[in-house]
């Protein structure tokens, strides 16, 4: 019964530390403790390192350096995922509305609203229809079907006639990695190549604008023949000015990845034909 009474009296004996003066002997500094409160000293000072080491990694940028843990850019991989990932499933829903209510024309019978089809807390994110009116993407897909066929119309009335003769110079070689898509307000092409990669003029012409734009980086417009007029967006480095004269295959600038809107090195190229936005890869083998 009496075995641990030494060990609990060891712990608490008091000692004391003292300081000396080396040649007057005399004391100057003393402190008292046990072993016991030694101890706990310790374990005090340990617990407010750990603290003060996990507050450093949560509220700086040295949590980082933690394997594992996401850095700032992995975050916004992250979250661009997720976002786009939202961003199909109201697609996927909103396609599931429009194929019902398709089905149901077909078999003469009355279309349903989103709530009748979805469940209530997906079809609450579907954009409402308006009574008697047109949905943004059938306005996007109307603008698109009328664009066409003013192309179409400026190809009857002979204006790209003149196009079909004539040979375009590649812009650059590359992957085209988004396409003509006039319901999205993209009339451009974009096309992925190496870093550093020249860009040529696709014909003969005038340069009458060249400059940094906050949106697009550097942009180089040449003015054509037979009203023709392209475009060249997200440059790095231009190699020609306003007012010089450039032939087809010339040097006029080089690729980059510039400007607000821009995701990565590509060439952002317009063509356009008497205001008329024209399919690139109508002309161009890229």
């Amino acid at each position: 019964m009496t075995s641990g009474h030494p060990k609990k009296k060891v712990l608490r004996d008091r000692y004391i530390f003292g300081v000396f003066d080396i040649e007057s002997h005399k004391q100057v500094l003393n402190f008292k403790f046990s072993i016991l409160q030694l101890l706990l000293g310790l374990f005090g000072i340990i617990a407010v390192l750990v603290a003060s080491i996990l507050l450093l990694i949560i509220y700086t940028p040295l949590r980082e350096i933690v394997p594992g843990y996401p850095n700032a850019q992995t975050r916004e991989v992250m979250m661009y995922n997720a976002l786009r990932a939202d961003s199909l499933e109201k697609v996927i829903h909103l396609w599931e509305i429009h194929l019902t209510n398709l089905q149901r024309v077909l078999a003469n019978e009355d279309p349903m609203a989103p709530g009748q089809i979805l469940p209530r807390g997906q079809a609450a994110d579907i954009p409402e229809f308006a009574v008697g009116g047109r949905s943004q993407e059938d306005s996007l897909l109307r603008a698109g079907a009328e664009l066409k066929e003013q192309q179409s119309r400026s190809s009857i009335s002979g204006g790209n006639l003149q196009i079909e003769g004539l040979h375009f110079f590649p812009p650059v070689k590359g992957l085209v990695t988004s396409g003509f898509n006039p319901a999205d307000n993209h009339f451009a092409i974009d096309v992925v190549a190496p870093e550093n990669s020249v860009i040529y003029a696709v014909l003969d012409g005038t340069v009458n604008f060249a400059s940094w734009t906050d949106e697009f980086g550097y942009v180089l417009q040449i003015q054509h023949e037979n009203n023709l007029l392209s475009i060249y967006k997200h440059c790095s480095q231009l190699f020609s000015k306003v007012g010089d004269q450039v032939t087809a295959g010339a040097a006029v600038a080089v690729i980059g990845s510039h400007g607000t809107y821009s995701t990565g090195f590509h060439l952002h190229f317009e063509l356009w034909h008497k205001g008329v936005p024209l399919d690139p890869a109508d002309y161009i083998n890229f």
